[in-house]
């Protein structure tokens, strides 16, 4: 893959190669604590399918609460020194939970409130992490950058699920999060190793509220930043209703284990490792439009073959399926990011990613706590149907916007202050 091979440059900055390893960690541990936390609540605390699934919807309802203004404090401060408090408080948090288990007192609340905490959290890290990236690698460097983070974060999720069913079933689902916290642990401190590479931002006395306009007003006002902030949003409210019930269906339909689902996951993830070898290529092709917009509507419908998969002999179909929906998957992904980083101008990145963060996972605790609701009145596979066709509806206006006639990246527009008067139009609708 071109943009992991060691002769990239971006191998010889010190500061990239932190970044990427503070991330590469993180991601692994992070895929531990995917599996078992719900695996926690089903084994441990016997929860209903709405508990579990209203796990999700407590580690992502941050996200819809604190996204916004967290944008406009990421603005306001150095982003290195806000990513490393938030690791280690993201470690504390996890590493409460096999504390309580050995202590004989891990509830459902104790989950949810680490859910949320770490959600919280993951605000502010993931804000910072977006906006800092550009100062690192610098706009021409930003795509391959890009790519390589994201596919770390595949390899991560190719090995995660099986060492995640691996310790699952060796010292049990609320210990295996340990991982996690100590993923969180290593990951602060590799950040905590750059230096150099971030300037104070000027101070302002402008209003926070004027900020926050601010950028909500450019994000909405730009064509395809609008485009895609409205219809990722709503795909990822179907998204989530199917996700936040998988494993469940898994366990109870299916019948799999915990450690027949971690390597099934890993199988799956595959084939994000295999599009992020083929994403510079098929960029340099097709460009970086169409390489968002028709895989945002083919990635969806790849969803239908996880309820579609036979009961009697499901793994062939499921390994398929998923492996066709990541691989596409990828290139909508890590496409659209860079288009987002490159059209924004420095001084608003912070503001533009947390937009993007509100639109793109506020809508996951609605979905999340919907799929639950939907899977107990008329059963798990009908709502997986119903969560996978509608994400792939929310695909079309995407693969018919002008986006899919963008050959190159475009130009952020000049630095000087763009309007800030209040966003008086919702300006929500999409390019036909």
């Amino acid at each position: 893959m071109r943009s992991l091979r060691p002769s990239s440059p971006l191998w010889s900055d010190r500061g990239f190669v932190k970044l990427w390893a503070a991330n590469g960690i993180s991601q692994l541990g992070t895929q531990v604590t995917l599996l078992a936390l719900p695996l926690a609540a089903l084994y441990v605390l016997n929860a209903s399918t709405l508990a579990v699934a209203l796990l999700r919807s407590f580690a992502v309802l941050p996200f819809l609460l604190f996204s916004l203004p967290a944008g406009v404090w990421v603005d306001r401060l150095r982003r290195r020194p806000l990513m490393i408090a938030a690791d280690l408080g993201r470690a504390l948090a996890i590493a409460s939970i096999p504390l309580a288990y050995w202590l004989g007192h891990l509830t459902l609340v104790q989950l949810y409130v680490v859910s949320g905490v770490h959600g919280l959290l993951s605000v502010v890290f993931d804000v910072s992490y977006l906006s800092f990236l550009p100062t690192i690698v610098g706009r021409e460097h930003l795509a391959e950058a890009n790519s390589k983070l994201l596919g770390t974060q595949s390899l991560a999720a190719l090995a995660g699920p099986t060492l995640a069913g691996g310790l699952v079933t060796a010292v049990g689902a609320p210990v295996a999060v340990l991982a996690d916290a100590v993923s969180f642990a290593f990951s602060g401190a590799f950040v905590s190793t750059i230096r150099g590479r971030e300037e104070r931002p000027e101070p302002t006395q402008t209003r926070a509220r004027t900020e926050l306009m601010e950028g909500l007003r450019y994000v909405f006002g730009q064509p395809y930043l609008r485009t895609l902030t409205t219809w990722f949003s709503i795909g990822n409210l179907f998204n989530s209703a199917l996700f936040a019930i998988v494993i469940v269906y898994f366990v109870r339909d299916l019948h799999l284990g915990a450690g027949t689902i971690g390597w099934l996951l890993a199988l799956i993830n595959a084939g994000f490792i295999v599009g992020a070898f083929a994403n510079g290529p098929l960029v340099r092709r097709f460009g970086i439009g169409p390489m968002i917009a028709y895989p945002s509507l083919l990635s969806p419908i790849a969803l239908v073959t996880i309820p579609a998969a036979p009961r009697g002999n499901p793994l062939p179909l499921l390994v398929a399926g998923g492996i066709a929906g990541t691989f596409i998957g990828f290139f909508a992904n890590v496409n659209q990011l860079t288009l987002r980083q490159s059209i924004t101008p420095q001084r608003l990145l912070g503001r533009m990613n947390s937009v993007a963060r509100f639109m793109y996972w506020g809508t996951i605790p609605l979905g999340s706590a919907l799929g639950g609701v939907v899977a107990e009145s008329i059963g798990l596979r009908p709502t997986l149907f119903a969560a996978a066709a509608g994400a792939a509806l929310t695909g079309i206006p995407i693969a018919l916007s002008p986006i899919r006639r963008l050959r190159v990246l475009p130009e952020p527009p000049p630095e000087p202050a763009i309007s800030v008067e209040p966003l008086i139009r919702a300006t929500v609708e999409v390019d036909a």
